[in-house]
Protein backbone atom coordinates (compact mmCIF):
# COMPACT_ATOMS: atom_id res chain seq x y z
CA UNK A 1 0.00 0.00 0.00
CA UNK A 2 1.43 3.61 -0.93
CA UNK A 3 1.78 5.29 2.59
CA UNK A 4 -0.13 8.89 2.19
CA UNK A 5 2.13 12.15 3.20
CA UNK A 6 2.55 12.19 6.62
CA UNK A 7 2.68 14.72 9.21
CA UNK A 8 5.98 14.18 11.78
CA UNK A 9 5.38 15.02 15.28
CA UNK A 10 8.85 14.43 17.27
CA UNK A 11 7.27 15.81 20.33
CA UNK A 12 4.32 13.52 21.30
CA UNK A 13 1.73 14.44 24.35
CA UNK A 14 2.39 12.36 27.19
CA UNK A 15 -0.65 10.66 28.50
CA UNK A 16 -1.12 9.46 32.29
CA UNK A 17 -3.81 7.08 31.01
CA UNK A 18 -5.17 6.14 27.96
CA UNK A 19 -8.60 6.49 26.47
CA UNK A 20 -10.37 2.21 26.68
CA UNK A 21 -9.50 0.44 24.35
CA UNK A 22 -12.85 -0.13 22.08
CA UNK A 23 -12.48 -0.84 18.53
CA UNK A 24 -16.32 -0.80 17.44
CA UNK A 25 -18.23 1.94 15.51
CA UNK A 26 -18.07 4.97 17.77
CA UNK A 27 -15.31 3.55 19.56
CA UNK A 28 -11.73 4.29 20.56
CA UNK A 29 -8.95 1.96 18.97
CA UNK A 30 -5.41 2.27 20.59
CA UNK A 31 -3.06 1.26 18.24
CA UNK A 32 0.73 0.56 19.27
CA UNK A 33 3.58 1.83 16.43
CA UNK A 34 6.69 1.74 17.98
CA UNK A 35 8.92 4.89 17.49
CA UNK A 36 7.74 8.14 17.97
CA UNK A 37 5.91 9.32 14.13
CA UNK A 38 3.04 10.72 12.90
CA UNK A 39 0.00 8.63 11.82
CA UNK A 40 -3.41 8.55 9.36
CA UNK A 41 -6.83 7.17 9.39
CA UNK A 42 -8.32 7.29 5.96
CA UNK A 43 -6.09 10.55 4.91
CA UNK A 44 -6.46 12.09 8.56
CA UNK A 45 -3.89 12.95 11.40
CA UNK A 46 -4.89 10.92 14.38
CA UNK A 47 -3.36 11.77 18.01
CA UNK A 48 -0.11 9.49 18.44
CA UNK A 49 0.98 9.46 22.64
CA UNK A 50 3.88 8.34 24.68
CA UNK A 51 2.54 6.46 27.19
CA UNK A 52 5.19 4.83 29.23
CA UNK A 53 7.98 3.33 26.86
CA UNK A 54 5.93 2.94 23.65
CA UNK A 55 4.07 5.39 21.43
CA UNK A 56 0.55 4.54 20.88
CA UNK A 57 -2.21 6.19 17.68
CA UNK A 58 -5.61 6.99 19.25
CA UNK A 59 -7.98 6.79 16.80
CA UNK A 60 -11.46 8.06 17.21
CA UNK A 61 -13.72 5.41 14.58
CA UNK A 62 -17.29 7.23 13.52
CA UNK A 63 -20.46 5.54 14.49
CA UNK A 64 -20.73 4.99 10.13
CA UNK A 65 -18.00 3.09 10.03
CA UNK A 66 -18.35 -0.73 8.61
CA UNK A 67 -16.77 -3.87 10.79
CA UNK A 68 -13.85 -5.06 9.16
CA UNK A 69 -9.95 -4.53 8.66
CA UNK A 70 -8.55 -0.82 8.58
CA UNK A 71 -5.38 0.63 8.18
CA UNK A 72 -3.05 3.23 9.79
CA UNK A 73 -0.43 5.09 7.97
CA UNK A 74 2.58 6.15 9.96
CA UNK A 75 5.64 7.37 7.97
CA UNK A 76 7.26 3.56 7.54
CA UNK A 77 4.38 1.48 7.37
CA UNK A 78 0.87 0.83 7.25
CA UNK A 79 -0.67 -1.02 10.29
CA UNK A 80 -3.63 -3.51 10.09
CA UNK A 81 -6.38 -3.16 12.65
CA UNK A 82 -9.66 -4.59 13.26
CA UNK A 83 -13.10 -2.51 13.73
CA UNK A 84 -14.88 -5.35 15.69
CA UNK A 85 -19.68 -5.15 15.12
CA UNK A 86 -21.45 -3.22 17.94
CA UNK A 87 -24.86 -3.33 18.11
CA UNK A 88 -26.49 -0.41 19.59
CA UNK A 89 -30.42 0.16 20.89
CA UNK A 90 -33.03 1.80 19.51
CA UNK A 91 -34.69 5.02 21.43
CA UNK A 92 -38.34 6.14 20.56
CA UNK A 93 -38.67 10.11 21.48
CA UNK A 94 -41.66 12.48 21.46
CA UNK A 95 -40.64 15.62 21.09
CA UNK A 96 -43.23 18.35 21.06
CA UNK A 97 -41.66 21.23 19.24
CA UNK A 98 -42.37 19.39 15.87
CA UNK A 99 -40.11 21.97 13.83
CA UNK A 100 -37.18 20.70 16.27
CA UNK A 101 -38.03 17.30 14.05
CA UNK A 102 -38.73 18.38 10.57
CA UNK A 103 -37.32 22.53 10.08
CA UNK A 104 -39.04 24.87 8.18
CA UNK A 105 -36.73 26.09 5.22
CA UNK A 106 -36.38 29.54 6.70
CA UNK A 107 -34.56 27.73 9.22
CA UNK A 108 -32.25 25.66 6.92
CA UNK A 109 -29.72 28.98 6.49
CA UNK A 110 -29.22 28.87 10.24
CA UNK A 111 -28.96 24.99 10.79
CA UNK A 112 -26.06 25.02 7.84
CA UNK A 113 -23.99 28.15 9.16
CA UNK A 114 -24.44 26.33 12.55
CA UNK A 115 -22.85 22.71 11.37
CA UNK A 116 -19.97 24.79 8.90
CA UNK A 117 -19.13 26.37 12.62
CA UNK A 118 -19.28 23.24 14.76
CA UNK A 119 -17.59 21.41 11.78
CA UNK A 120 -14.39 23.58 11.58
CA UNK A 121 -13.67 23.09 15.23
CA UNK A 122 -14.02 19.32 14.98
CA UNK A 123 -11.11 19.28 12.23
CA UNK A 124 -9.05 21.49 14.45
CA UNK A 125 -5.34 19.82 15.12
CA UNK A 126 -4.17 21.78 17.71
CA UNK A 127 -0.51 20.41 19.14
CA UNK A 128 0.04 20.39 22.61
CA UNK A 129 2.98 19.08 25.15
CA UNK A 130 0.89 17.04 27.34
CA UNK A 131 -3.15 15.70 26.87
CA UNK A 132 -5.85 14.76 29.09
CA UNK A 133 -7.79 12.09 28.31
CA UNK A 134 -8.79 10.89 32.31
CA UNK A 135 -11.77 12.62 32.09
CA UNK A 136 -14.17 13.39 34.95
CA UNK A 137 -17.80 13.77 34.02
CA UNK A 138 -19.06 17.24 33.91
CA UNK A 139 -21.96 17.22 35.60
CA UNK A 140 -23.69 15.32 38.25
CA UNK A 141 -26.83 13.30 37.51
CA UNK A 142 -28.04 10.22 35.51
CA UNK A 143 -27.45 8.90 32.39
CA UNK A 144 -30.69 9.12 30.32
CA UNK A 145 -29.46 8.57 26.68
CA UNK A 146 -26.26 6.37 26.25
CA UNK A 147 -24.61 6.82 23.04
CA UNK A 148 -25.07 5.51 19.82
CA UNK A 149 -28.80 4.78 20.55
CA UNK A 150 -30.34 4.71 16.95
CA UNK A 151 -32.90 6.86 17.49
CA UNK A 152 -36.26 7.58 16.19
CA UNK A 153 -38.11 10.80 16.66
CA UNK A 154 -42.03 11.61 16.31
CA UNK A 155 -41.98 8.12 14.56
CA UNK A 156 -38.88 9.25 11.94
CA UNK A 157 -35.60 7.89 11.91
CA UNK A 158 -32.58 10.23 12.75
CA UNK A 159 -29.00 9.93 13.01
CA UNK A 160 -27.64 7.98 16.04
CA UNK A 161 -27.27 9.65 19.57
CA UNK A 162 -23.54 11.21 18.82
CA UNK A 163 -23.26 11.69 22.84
CA UNK A 164 -24.00 10.78 26.51
CA UNK A 165 -27.53 12.50 27.91
CA UNK A 166 -27.02 12.92 31.81
CA UNK A 167 -30.49 14.25 33.15
CA UNK A 168 -29.89 16.93 35.63
CA UNK A 169 -31.59 19.50 37.80
CA UNK A 170 -32.04 22.44 35.67
CA UNK A 171 -29.31 25.06 36.75
CA UNK A 172 -26.25 22.51 37.95
CA UNK A 173 -23.06 22.86 37.51
CA UNK A 174 -21.23 22.04 34.46
CA UNK A 175 -17.65 20.96 35.12
CA UNK A 176 -14.57 20.73 32.32
CA UNK A 177 -13.67 16.80 32.44
CA UNK A 178 -10.52 18.22 31.92
CA UNK A 179 -7.82 21.00 30.91
CA UNK A 180 -8.55 22.77 27.54
CA UNK A 181 -9.40 26.13 25.65
CA UNK A 182 -13.00 27.08 24.60
CA UNK A 183 -13.12 27.29 21.30
CA UNK A 184 -16.79 28.06 20.06
CA UNK A 185 -19.64 29.14 22.22
CA UNK A 186 -22.97 30.10 20.84
CA UNK A 187 -27.22 29.41 21.09
CA UNK A 188 -27.44 26.67 18.38
CA UNK A 189 -30.74 25.69 16.43
CA UNK A 190 -30.67 21.60 17.64
CA UNK A 191 -27.99 21.80 20.76
CA UNK A 192 -29.18 24.90 22.40
CA UNK A 193 -26.64 26.80 24.34
CA UNK A 194 -23.07 25.18 23.54
CA UNK A 195 -19.55 25.42 24.06
CA UNK A 196 -16.88 23.36 22.78
CA UNK A 197 -13.65 23.02 24.03
CA UNK A 198 -10.36 22.26 22.26
CA UNK A 199 -8.16 19.51 24.41
CA UNK A 200 -5.52 19.24 21.94
CA UNK A 201 -4.45 16.93 18.90
CA UNK A 202 -7.75 16.26 17.80
CA UNK A 203 -9.76 15.83 20.84
CA UNK A 204 -13.03 18.23 20.99
CA UNK A 205 -15.83 18.22 23.80
CA UNK A 206 -18.98 19.43 23.40
CA UNK A 207 -21.70 20.70 25.98
CA UNK A 208 -25.04 21.09 25.02
CA UNK A 209 -28.85 22.46 26.03
CA UNK A 210 -27.17 24.67 28.49
CA UNK A 211 -29.14 27.06 30.09
CA UNK A 212 -26.52 29.26 30.49
CA UNK A 213 -22.46 29.57 29.54
CA UNK A 214 -20.06 30.99 32.05
CA UNK A 215 -16.97 31.53 29.67
CA UNK A 216 -15.45 33.29 26.57
CA UNK A 217 -14.37 32.01 23.48
CA UNK A 218 -10.49 32.00 23.75
CA UNK A 219 -10.95 30.93 27.95
CA UNK A 220 -8.25 28.45 28.91
CA UNK A 221 -9.86 25.91 31.36
CA UNK A 222 -8.74 23.57 34.30
CA UNK A 223 -9.98 20.37 35.31
CA UNK A 224 -13.39 21.52 37.37
CA UNK A 225 -13.77 24.71 36.04
CA UNK A 226 -17.51 25.80 35.55
CA UNK A 227 -18.47 26.31 31.68
CA UNK A 228 -22.23 26.89 32.60
CA UNK A 229 -25.30 25.80 34.20
CA UNK A 230 -27.88 22.33 32.82
CA UNK A 231 -30.72 23.75 31.19
CA UNK A 232 -33.68 22.20 28.39
CA UNK A 233 -32.48 24.72 25.21
CA UNK A 234 -32.63 23.65 21.64
CA UNK A 235 -34.07 20.09 20.93
CA UNK A 236 -34.86 18.32 24.54
CA UNK A 237 -37.22 16.36 26.29
CA UNK A 238 -36.50 18.12 29.56
CA UNK A 239 -33.36 19.30 31.46
CA UNK A 240 -30.50 17.53 30.66
CA UNK A 241 -26.36 17.46 29.04
CA UNK A 242 -25.50 16.55 26.33
CA UNK A 243 -22.13 15.82 26.58
CA UNK A 244 -20.24 14.67 23.19
CA UNK A 245 -16.61 13.54 22.57
CA UNK A 246 -14.97 14.20 19.06
CA UNK A 247 -11.70 12.24 18.14
CA UNK A 248 -10.03 12.87 14.81
CA UNK A 249 -13.41 14.26 13.95
CA UNK A 250 -15.41 10.81 14.48
CA UNK A 251 -18.10 11.19 17.19
CA UNK A 252 -17.08 8.57 19.93
CA UNK A 253 -18.56 7.53 22.95
CA UNK A 254 -17.41 10.02 26.05
CA UNK A 255 -17.50 6.82 28.40
CA UNK A 256 -14.32 5.62 27.50
CA UNK A 257 -12.43 8.71 28.60
CA UNK A 258 -13.91 8.65 31.77
CA UNK A 259 -11.41 7.96 35.18
CA UNK A 260 -14.06 6.47 37.37
CA UNK A 261 -17.46 4.71 36.22
CA UNK A 262 -20.10 6.86 35.44
CA UNK A 263 -23.95 6.59 37.15
CA UNK A 264 -26.78 4.98 34.87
Amino acid sequence: MRLAALLVIFISPFVLALPQHDPVPGGVALIPIGVNQGARFNGRLVMVARAGNEFVAVVGLPLSIEPGEYFIDTTAQSIAFNVSERKYRVQKLTIENKRKVNPEPRDMDRITRERKEMNSVFNRFTLMDKIHTDFSLPTQGVVSSSFGLRRILNDQPRSPHSGMDIAAIEGSDIHAPAPGRVVATGHYFFNGNTVLLDHGHGLITMYCHMSSIEVDVDDTVAQGDLLGKVGQTGRVTGAHLHWGVSLNNARVNPGLFLAQPWPG
